[in-house]
């Protein structure tokens, strides 16, 4: 007998990762649920995400982060909540909102797991990043002491490098379009990260949420086809459009220098590419007994590898 599947209530349903989950729960066939916060009344490109997420089947639960009662009763209505409330400087940044969600968790009490805004770094291992990117990194930690604490079931996800931010611009920080006529390599070019296609991350996060294996603990997204250095992602775009690029290899001295005299998010921004690529955090540890790795549980996921996700921009 077809075990029942869980209510899944999405927090940040209209973001950039928040409407990928979305999809991938009504794919996966889970009575899903939407928050509709009345602030989003007057942005039009949102509110029509969630009606046409509402015209597949999901459900929208109108409710405000500032109105707690009216929290705590949406999340009585679900098994499991995703936040995914922007973490990204430079967008929107909202991740200690999720304080207040904890706390509707938690007087609840029916909530049998909840899987925070993370989808990147894990922040567990970054306690000696550079300021002032570390701050996304103590916040989300901030929020894991709040969960744990609460004695909340949870699953935390880490998918490392978004792939359309990542790679069709070649990781360069400045366009996420390709290049044209120059890269840039940071360092020698060889640090390898994890590279994840952006429909995955939601349909990862998805499979694990009525998974035991993945209670209270980390799950990695970490398909190996698309574990790749600097250099390789740049020689596979140049193999696929047909030309070849000039290559201008940049020290970690150098690469950090400007930061002092750029925008708050865009020195979040520096310190981030710094740790990924010229200290390789994404790759320098293994998982160990209170992780787990995604394409490892979920052996039926057809992921998208990094060189068709590139052909989409040739």
């Amino acid at each position: 007998m077809a075990m029942e599947k869980s209510r899944v209530l999405i927090v940040g349903g209209t973001g950039y990762i928040g409407r990928r989950i979305v999809a991938a729960s009504l794919a996966e066939g889970h009575p899903t649920f939407v928050l509709l916060r009345p602030e989003i009344g007057l942005d039009i490109d949102k509110l029509q995400i969630l009606l046409a997420f509402k015209a597949q089947g999901a459900r929208l639960l109108e409710a405000s982060l500032d109105d707690h009662d009216g929290l705590v009763a949406a999340v009585r209505q679900v098994d499991v909540v995703v936040s995914a409330m922007s973490g990204v400087h430079l967008r929107s940044h909202n991740l200690m909102l999720q304080l207040k969600l904890v706390e509707a968790i938690k007087e609840a009490g029916n909530v049998k797991r909840f899987l925070p805004s993370e989808f990147g770094m894990d922040p567990s291992r970054m306690g000696n990043a550079l300021e002032p990117g570390r701050v996304t990194f103590d916040e989300k930690m901030e929020i894991r002491r709040a969960i744990e604490d609460a004695k909340i079931p949870h699953t935390y996800v880490s998918s490392n490098c978004f792939a359309a931010y990542f790679c069709p611009n070649l990781s360069q920080l400045t366009s996420f379009l390709p290049p044209k006529e120059r890269v840039n390599v940071y360092g020698d070019g060889n640090v390898k990260a994890f590279f994840v296609d952006e429909d995955d991350v939601g349909t990862y996060t998805i499979k694990s949420i009525d998974d035991p294996r993945t209670l209270n603990k980390t799950i990695y997204i970490r398909p190996q086809d698309n574990c790749l250095t600097h250099n390789e992602l740049i020689a596979m775009w140049e193999k696929l459009s047909g030309k070849s690029l000039t290559k201008f290899h940049i020290p970690a001295e150098e690469f950090l220098a400007p930061m002092k005299d750029m925008q708050f998010a865009f020195q979040v921004g520096i310190t981030h590419f710094y740790h990924i690529f010229y200290e390789g955090c994404l790759t320098n540890f293994d998982i160990g007994d209170n992780g787990a790795e995604a394409t490892i549980l979920y052996p039926e996921v057809q992921y998208t590898r990094i060189d068709e996700f590139l052909k989409r921009y040739l």
